[in-house]
């Protein structure tokens, strides 16, 4: 099924970093706003790495992501996919990541697991000229990372965002 995005990236004049994923699931869509699936650890994870507690609504969600300078989008503009399924992801149309980034005072760029990263690196990378730091996906289908591991995993951010 073709799929667009239709939601916008979360950033603001102070975002330091870009936090990318892929495309939004289902409930992502359903919802209107990034990780929006309950099983998804992304909220808590960012939470627990910055001293928050784990946000609700959208309106705490960008409130936490603000108050610790932290974007985030998604690779993918528009392709094909099967519900949720990255692995089944054709026919891409990449965001314009590059001219997030020449837009904003975003200094790094973090992947939301493997798939992300890769498709950064084949449609935008080349434009953007930025590296992207591989995190692990907070996916539910990513069993291999509990809780713990993930949050150690993500403390990578820290250096880089406004934990104060």
């Amino acid at each position: 099924m073709r799929v667009t995005h239709t939601f916008e990236p979360v950033y603001d004049e102070k975002s330091k970093i870009l936090i990318l994923g892929t495309f939004p699931s289902v409930k992502s869509r359903e919802n209107a706003f990034y990780y929006g699936h309950p099983q998804n650890r992304f909220w808590k994870v960012v939470a627990a790495v910055t001293g928050e507690e784990a946000p609700s609504t959208i309106t705490e969600k960008k409130a936490m992501l603000f108050k610790h300078s932290i974007a985030v989008w998604d690779v993918i503009s528009a392709c094909d996919i099967e519900g949720s399924s990255d692995s089944s992801i054709k026919n891409v149309i990449a965001n314009d990541i590059a001219g997030l980034v020449r837009g904003s005072g975003i200094e790094k760029i973090y992947g939301n697991g493997e798939k992300a990263c890769r498709l950064y690196d084949k449609y935008c990378k080349g434009k953007a000229k930025k590296e992207i730091i591989k995190l692990p996906s907070t996916s539910p289908a990513n069993a291999a990372y509990s809780m713990e591991k993930l949050i150690e995993h993500w403390q990578i951010i820290k250096k880089d965002v406004d934990c104060g």
